[in-house]
């Protein structure tokens, strides 16, 4: 049991026989440094060892534009347009989000190259070996929600464009309100993710490697496809904000580039779980730098000028690529769109949404649970939330979903970032990650440090949660009424509180070595 004096003074670095380190400071762990049999560990959650680190840059490139190029990611910029913003607003909306969500997103990764461990573990530093559990189980909840979410959105498309193939899907008989053939393609879909993912991480880099430029070819061809049919861009480029740039502007700008950042928010928690694969920190940080931003901003101004050629030529904006593509009446096109949704959707699902869960399910029970099994249960959980009820609005899916979820993520964020590079700098006992009793055994598992931090960090990003009468599960002037004007900057609020608070509660920063005490 840990006492709960401050941290002992720094001590010089000493070498640790549990660790194997290489020339560019990556460490394993050497054999038979921690048990196998124990309660905490499991072959998914040891660290990946040195040989198997070997992601290069393009490799988290191609991840990052395999996991951007999907239909969600698509509709954000018709999300923020419907709230009343013009096509520029909405496009430096998304990227200044991506900017800034970019920053944790290295911060966090660091430890995977690193250590080569996944979240959960790393978690394990900051909340205990038990208190890990907490943050892995939220982000759990949140991986499986957007599971359904994105499987339920592929399931649409698949059912729309079969549709037009075949034709008559629509008028078959419903089941809950809808047509037993969109539950099909849904069903279907679902049982292909969970395929691919129960291959293991190997195949999913493989997966992502083609589908990136396949997924980015698909969408510049309906770029091409529609500025052929409309002779060029115009209608909507000219189209004006209804908000300007004035006091209209800012209440939605804020709340919404909160949301935007809530978008990736969740890797910006278990990007260790892929970062833990990296050949080294230059590969996933010039790999996430190339890959995320420049992707969401290129893709959103995509939407952009693909609906600007929808409504030359349909006379009406039709944000929906799946909508967009199904006007056609060739069969070939019809079938490439197809495999592009499907390629697209398969793509950002599994990687974001399967894996993270996964890691997380099985540090909750190592026993019990391995990566294979965390992913199945993920699929199951993942269809029980009902995902068509998320998506109905944008203020639905913009304020509340996304700005909740990204409030809470940020709260978990500050507290990883603080713990890491605050006050361990960066230095990790890898050994004791999985040793009960060890130095982040703290109180019978858990920190109380990390706790409180997330509890005060989480009512302050969350408290002040509102909707608009109508619009959303949450009374007009907030579930805590004072905290109503930090909502809007629930991610910002959450990330910086919790940041501040964990490091006055665990005291003056303290440089560690690999073997030395840290609490």
């Amino acid at each position: 049991m840990a006492s709960t004096a401050p941290p002992t003074p720094p001590t010089p670095p000493t070498p640790s026989q549990d660790l194997i380190a290489d020339l560019s400071g990556r460490v394993e762990l050497a054999p038979g440094a921690v048990p196998v049999d124990n309660r905490f560990t499991n072959d998914d959650l040891l660290p990946v060892p040195l040989e198997r680190r070997n992601w290069t840059t393009y490799n988290f490139a191609a991840l990052w534009v395999g996991m951007a190029h999907n239909i969600p990611s698509w509709l954000l910029a018709s999300g923020l347009v419907a709230l009343g913003m013009d096509w520029k607003q909405a496009v430096f909306t998304i990227a200044l989000a991506n900017l800034i969500v970019l920053g944790p997103m290295l911060l966090t990764g660091h430890a995977g190259p690193k250590y080569g461990i996944p979240f959960p573990v790393l978690a394990r530093a900051s909340f205990g070996l038990r208190g890990a559990n907490l943050p892995a189980l939220i982000r759990a909840a949140v991986a499986c929600a957007w599971f359904g979410i994105q499987t339920w959105i592929g399931g649409v498309g698949i059912f729309t464009l079969l549709g037009k193939i075949f034709g008559g899907w629509a008028s078959a008989s419903e089941i809950g309100g809808q047509p037993w053939t969109l539950w099909l393609c849904f069903v279907l879909f679902w049982a292909l993710e969970l395929a691919i993912i129960y291959r293991g991480m190997d195949t999913l880099r493989r997966f992502e490697n083609w589908a990136a430029p396949f997924v980015i070819v698909g969408a510049v061809v309906l770029l091409i496809w529609v500025a052929v049919k409309a002779g060029g861009f115009g209608p909507l480029l000219d189209q004006p904000s209804k908000l300007g740039w004035g006091a209209d502007f800012w209440p939605v700008f804020f709340p919404s580039l909160m949301g935007m950042i809530a978008f990736w928010a969740t890797l910006s928690l278990n990007i260790p779980d892929f970062t833990r694969f990296g050949a080294g920190q230059r590969a996933q940080v010039w790999g996430q730098s190339l890959g995320l931003p420049t992707t969401m901003t290129l893709f959103a101004l995509l939407s952009v000028l693909v609906t600007s050629g929808s409504q030359a030529v349909y006379g009406e904006a039709i944000w929906d690529p799946v909508q967009l593509v199904a006007r056609t009446d060739n069969v070939f096109g019809l079938l490439y769109a197809l495999v592009t949704v499907l390629v697209a959707t398969i793509s950002v699902n599994i990687a974001a949404n399967v894996v993270s869960p996964a890691y997380d399910l099985a540090n909750l029970a190592p026993k019990l649970i391995n990566f294979r099994t965390g992913a199945l249960i993920t699929g199951v959980v993942g269809v029980l939330i009902m995902p068509w009820k998320l998506t109905e609005t944008p203020e639905l899916y913009i304020f509340t979903w996304l700005g909740l979820v990204g409030g809470l993520l940020g709260t978990v964020a500050g507290i990883l970032i603080a713990d890491y590079w605050i006050v361990r700098r960066t230095v990790l006992d890898l050994a004791d990650l999985y040793r009960p009793g060890g130095r982040y055994w703290y109180t019978q598992g858990w920190n109380w440090r990390a706790v409180v931090a997330f509890a005060v960090g989480g009512i302050l990003a969350i408290g002040g949660s509102h909707s608009a009468p109508g619009k959303g599960p949450f009374p007009a002037d907030g579930l805590i009424p004072f905290l109503k004007p930090l909502a809007d900057y629930g991610w910002a609020v959450g990330l910086a509180s919790s940041l501040v608070l964990y490091v006055l509660l665990s005291g003056r920063p303290a440089v560690r070595s690999h073997g030395s005490p840290a609490h």
